[in-house]
């Protein structure tokens, strides 16, 4: 089962938890189990339209899925995911 990394800023959400085993063919998929589990995610991956939010990123090992597939991105058994929000601010 792939599994996903979740953030620090992020695991409040999950009990905790940092690394999640996750069902899922596809990243959307997986994301869709996850937000299942854990609908307190909801509002910080996705928007309205259930897309992802633009400062989300996932990543399958070192890829970021939007240069792969997107939300359609295959998972094998073995796969890794990653949720990194982008940071910003500052002057």
């Amino acid at each position: 089962m792939p599994t996903l990394r979740i953030p620090a800023a992020l695991r409040s959400y999950t009990g905790g938890q940092s690394e999640i085993p996750i069902a899922g063919d596809t990243v959307s998929a997986a994301l869709n189990n996850l937000v299942k589990r854990y609908p307190e995610l909801i509002p910080h991956l996705v928007n309205e339209d259930g897309e992802l939010r633009p400062y989300v990123n996932v990543f399958l090992g070192s890829e970021n899925i939007r240069e792969i597939q997107g939300l359609d991105t295959p998972l094998r058994e073995e796969d890794r995911l990653m949720i990194i929000p982008s940071i910003a601010g500052g002057r």
